[in-house]
């Protein structure tokens, strides 16, 4: 399951350089992946009934080129791998150009919220995968 998400680049976003921060970029990320997970109706209290959470352990982010305010974004977010206790994430950020301007592959783990362990991805998530 392919998700999009459109932003608009806000002047708050922006720093000392002119142009988007790159810690900004992970929070772009972050609502990419949000909104993958609402659309895959797979909101927090689900996770929570199934008595386990995910958690971001590795990003590997690229950036490509840079991104100014009024700047129009969509951000996609594409399932990249499936483990036992993890999976991946590829999420693009494109410009209102069409433009590459940053990419990820993002790595979650699904943990057990009382033993904070990990525990095997639900079959709920793990069938967005095929």
């Amino acid at each position: 399951m392919k998700v999009s998400l459109d932003i608009v680049v806000r002047s708050t976003e922006i720093d000392v350089n002119g142009h988007v921060n790159n810690a900004k970029y992970l929070e772009y990320l972050e609502w990419g992946r949000e909104e993958w997970y609402e659309r895959a109706d797979l909101h927090y209290d689900q996770f929570t009934k199934l008595g386990l959470q995910t958690v971001t352990v590795n990003i590997n982010i690229n950036y490509r080129k840079e991104c100014k305010q009024g700047d129009l974004l969509t951000i996609t977010t594409t399932p990249e791998r499936m483990g036992n206790t993890s999976y991946s994430l590829k999420q693009e950020i494109f410009n209102q150009h069409g433009e590459q301007v940053a990419d990820a592959i993002v790595t979650s783990v699904t943990m057990d919220i009382a033993s904070r362990k990990s525990r095997p991805v639900p079959d709920v998530l793990r069938q967005l995968f095929s």
